[in-house]
């Protein structure tokens, strides 16, 4: 076990340093999937990137095993670990928004709800989660598909530069024009080079009204609509974005109370442009006469909050993600079936989706980022929420069985920010991409330091995995 001081980092450190013990210290370690739970031996809550140096040296130091979290959305529960420190960037909170240039700064603590509405103030956005507490950081180094990603791409396609913390604590600024490895690598390679402390985002024209919303439909009803809306999915212009979704009716008054608490198809919609262009564009939509419409002018902010609802903090969840270069009849009818027993399982959150997802994400060059799929055509995306840990075995063989069923049509490739498992990592990428990013793992962490996260091994591990950690059950911890 290992006894060191933490006088060093206290020292040197303006945020707050969380042990076992400290009143805050098990609200400080849950994150958003309930499943996970993990003692650390310490949690450097960051007040400023000065913070995050201290933080990482200290972990290179010791041996701990380190892991950063922003929103602490990560399904697999990669903000949090067992025995190591979490960097928690929750303090980074400074958002600079640059109406003139069309551009946003925005800490690496900072959420997609306060990043909207820090931009909707100027009649801007960047593409961005879908549920307002997600993380802008885990989100963009991903990947990153947003409701505005049709037209103007994924998150990190949006990324103008980024502040880094690298594993020896040197603090680089990676753009285009500075460490153009590392910025290459940072979007769509994930955490695996260093912490991002600061993000610089474009910034495009929407809002604060949008044209978006939500139409429902009978399930007796879905197989028809839904082979509609993939027609028109794949015809339409980029400003349109839209989703198929398997979900339970909720308990709204605008629901009619024939498909309240009932599983339903719903067909999401957001125009990305101007309100009274958009109505023309999804006519199609509201001619397939849904037993709900729900879509019309709204805020930006509101339609970006709408699934907030669905996604509590605190609820168990399993997620995946699937590529689907296209969506055939057959995909169809199975996405059905089993988004059926899956709602039917675990009401009232559980849900299937599938998002279109091509247009503007296919027309960025394959090489210009790490991010490698871009071929496809839809994404599959299965979620599983329940409360209680009895029924952890089942929801998991259900969530992952409706997977594995879709994973008929699939290509193969998952996305990674929705994906748990760890062993699917060299699947999301091409072989040359991949071997690329190893090249950066053992330029800029040939330690991996950072591997809490969807690992990309550098080509010749030190080991540092074996070193001891420390005991949190120990008062000298």
């Amino acid at each position: 076990m290992i006894t060191s001081p933490l006088s060093t980092l206290e020292a040197d450190f303006a945020g707050e340093l969380i042990l076992p013990g400290d009143p805050r210290y098990h609200a400080s370690r849950a994150v958003f999937n309930a499943m996970i739970d993990r003692h650390p031996a310490l949690i450097a809550r960051c007040a400023s990137t000065a913070d995050v140096v201290s933080a990482v040296r200290f972990a290179a130091e010791t041996g701990l095993p380190v892991a950063v979290r922003g929103g602490g959305h990560s399904v697999a529960g990669h903000g949090v670990c067992d025995g190591g420190i979490v960097i928690d960037l929750a303090g980074l909170k400074s958002i600079e928004v640059d109406a003139a240039g069309k551009s946003a700064r925005a800490g690496g603590g900072v959420l997609w709800g306060e990043l909207d509405a820090a931009t909707q103030a100027h009649g801007l956005h960047t593409p961005g989660g879908r549920v307002t507490s997600t993380g802008i950081g885990g989100f963009t180094t991903g990947g990153g598909y947003g409701w505005t990603s049709s037209k103007h791409g994924l998150a990190c396609d949006n990324l103008l530069s980024a502040e880094v913390v690298l594993a020896d604590g040197t603090v680089v600024r990676a753009s285009e024009d500075r460490h153009a490895d590392l910025f290459w690598g940072i979007r769509g390679g994930g955490g695996n080079f260093g912490v991002v402390t600061e993000f610089e985002f474009r910034l495009h024209e929407l809002g604060p009204l949008v044209l978006a919303g939500l139409a429902l439909w009978p399930l007796e009803r879905a197989p028809e609509v839904m082979r509609a809306w993939r027609d028109y999915a794949d015809a339409a212009p980029d400003e349109v974005s839209t989703a198929c979704v398997v979900v339970t009716a909720p308990p709204e008054s605008f629901v009619p109370d024939h498909l309240e608490g009932r599983p339903a198809l719903g067909i999401a919609v957001l125009y990305v442009g101007d309100p009274a262009d958009g109505m023309e564009a999804v006519r199609p939509l509201k001619d397939l006469r849904p037993d709900l419409d729900h879509i019309g002018e709204m805020p930006y902010t509101a339609f970006q909050a709408a699934l907030d609802a669905t996604a509590p903090p605190g609820w168990r969840s399993y997620w995946r993600g699937e590529y689907l270069r296209s969506l055939s009849d057959g995909a169809i009818d199975t996405f059905l079936e089993h988004g059926a027993t899956l709602v039917e399982e675990a009401p009232p959150l559980s849900q299937g989706v599938v998002f279109r997802i091509g247009q503007r994400i296919n027309a960025v060059p394959h090489d210009a980022t790490a991010f490698s799929q871009r071929d496809a055509s839809y994404l599959f995306h299965p979620i599983a929420v329940w409360k209680d840990a009895d029924d952890d075995e089942r929801m998991l063989a259900a969530g992952r069985a409706y997977a594995e069923e879709m994973r008929r049509f699939a290509d193969g490739s998952p996305y990674l920010n929705f994906t748990p498992e760890a062993d699917r990592v060299r699947d999301a990428y091409t072989p040359d991409t991949y071997a690329r990013l190893v090249g950066l793992k053992d330029a800029y962490d040939p330690d991996n330091l950072f591997r809490l996260n969807q690992n990309i091994a550098p080509s010749d591990p030190s080991g540092r995995a074996a070193l001891p950690r420390l005991d949190v059950r120990s008062p000298a911890a």
